[in-house]
């Protein structure tokens, strides 16, 4: 999903990144502290997923991530998206549409109250396709 929302920034999009707050704390470790530095519209932000916090460098256990997100995520979403759309706080324009990874449908419930288009984009390997 990073590099699909890298290809978007580079044709001209202004990108709000949201990620959760275990995979962003995942990527500074893997890429560094300043790898999300300097891009121009190109924001990063983070939203809980509702699982405790770790410090285990592992993937999450994917079912457990999946309800929980299911539980969790739409009122921080909904909370972000108010916030990137206040024009007091926000450093770049309104929310116009969402690219969502397809595990993360609660987006379409957002998407809908705000008014906004919703893509899913699924994003599994060819290897995820093997029975």
């Amino acid at each position: 999903m990073l590099n699909v929302a890298k290809l978007l920034h580079h044709k001209g999009f202004h990108i709000t990144f949201v990620n959760t707050e275990y995979n962003h704390r995942r990527l500074l470790k893997s890429r560094g502290p300043h790898s999300l530095d300097g891009l121009p519209d190109f924001r990063y932000e983070t939203i809980p997923d509702g699982l405790p916090p770790t410090d285990t460098d592992v993937t999450q256990d994917i079912p457990a991530l999946c309800q929980s997100t299911t539980k969790t995520c739409l009122p921080h979403f909904r909370e972000l998206l108010n916030k990137v759309n206040d024009t007091v706080l926000s450093t770049g324009p309104l929310v116009t549409c969402i690219v969502s990874d397809g595990c993360m449908s609660f987006t379409v419930e957002a998407a809908e109250e705000f008014g906004v288009p919703v893509v899913l984009f699924w994003t599994t390997s060819a290897c995820g396709f093997l029975g």
